[in-house]
């Protein structure tokens, strides 16, 4: 059986519509009230600087507001606003295709032809208008967005969204966003997973949902984004490797040079060189040092005489380079004393 195809998107004329809205209210002074505090033409105002602005109280802007939006709600319910119908439909359409919510930058890129500022916050006045319709409003914990209130009101999304959080940092790691539903007790992924989209404390990265200040969801720095390429790959990689990696990698800011990598390679503990240009991680168990310090370590850690070619096997666990090397080191270090036929231990000065 064929695919069904998703149903082509509908590009609302927002302006038209908020203007035909407004022209139902009498009052200028009430049509500049919601035109400004929803930011409908210009950046979204205070109840402050309206109330400068008209010489009124900020309180009694914010009571003109609330009747407004009242009456325009009741309207909206009796289908007596303009467009309003046709306006929740649509989003309604894209809602259901995008997880039943959706971030409002999200949902206007789909519905809107330039995704502005301003058509955002006409998305947004339009959907509080709309019976079916729930908004979040923006704040230090939730991007502003826009949900179907038959599937979640607005005090259900937060609710979910604070479970999934808390199925995340319970898990302590990246995880997908199917073991983050299970976890939440939400039926659906792809709900969890534009839940998860609003709240400004998560991020997602390659299919891996964890918190924000996680780099392998969200890397903010050329160190952070190394780190995640290298997790990823799973072994040592050279560092042209990397920043080829780097450049095909969905990281937002990612035209970075080869040298600023290699530097940053350098600088970060976290990074390890294990041979020519070859970095590993930390976490893996390598350690910082030449080929002659890691051979110190491992006959320090035997305790005891060791054949070169268990050195040599030993060494090779945390080092990317040639036999000869090692051997090299091992023949010419004062350090490393032959104690029979191949078989070196360190020299008792050095111990």
């Amino acid at each position: 059986m064929m695919a069904t195809a998703a149903a082509p998107h509908t590009v609302l004329d927002t302006e038209t519509f908020v203007q035909d809205i407004l022209g139902s209210i009498d009052r200028d002074r009430e049509r500049e009230i919601v035109a400004r505090r929803f930011g409908l033409f210009d950046r979204r105002e205070t109840l402050e600087q309206i109330g400068e602005l008209l010489g009124i109280t900020r309180e009694r802007v914010r009571q003109l507001e609330k009747s407004v939006i009242a009456r325009f709600k009741a309207a909206a319910s009796e289908g007596d606003l303009p467009h309003i119908k046709d306006v929740e439909t649509a989003l309604l359409i894209q809602l259901h295709q995008m997880g039943e919510a959706a971030r409002v930058s999200d949902l206007s890129a789909v519905v809107t032809s330039e995704n502005s500022k301003t058509d955002q916050s006409r998305i947004i006045f339009l959907a509080t208008l709309c019976p079916h319709l729930e908004v979040i409003e923006e704040d230090d914990r939730y991007y502003q967005a826009v949900g179907v209130s038959d599937v979640r009101n607005t005090a259900a999304m937060k609710a979910d969204i604070a479970k999934i959080h808390d199925a995340i940092k319970v898990a302590g790691q990246p995880v997908t966003i199917e073991a983050v539903a299970k976890s939440a007790g939400i039926d659906n992924a792809s709900q969890a997973a534009a839940l998860a989209s609003i709240s400004k404390s998560l991020a997602t990265l390659n299919g891996q949902w964890g918190l924000v200040k996680w780099p392998m969801v969200n890397p903010k720095n050329i160190r952070d984004k190394i780190y995640v390429i290298l997790k990823q790959h799973g072994k040592h990689m050279h560092f042209n490797e990397i920043a080829a990696a780097i450049k095909k990698s969905d990281f937002k800011r990612k035209d970075v040079t080869t040298q600023a990598i290699h530097n940053e390679l350098i600088k970060d503990k976290r990074f390890v060189l294990i041979g020519r240009g070859i970095y590993a991680l930390k976490e893996w168990g390598y350690q910082k040092g030449t080929v002659a310090d890691i051979i110190t370590e491992v006959l320090r850690e035997a305790g005891e005489p060791l054949h070169r070619d268990e050195i040599v096997k030993r060494v090779l666990k945390s080092r990317f380079v040639k036999e000869t090397t090692i051997l090299l080191n091992l023949q010419g270090k004062n350090q490393f004393k032959r104690v029979a036929k191949a078989t070196y231990e360190l020299d008792a000065e050095t111990e």
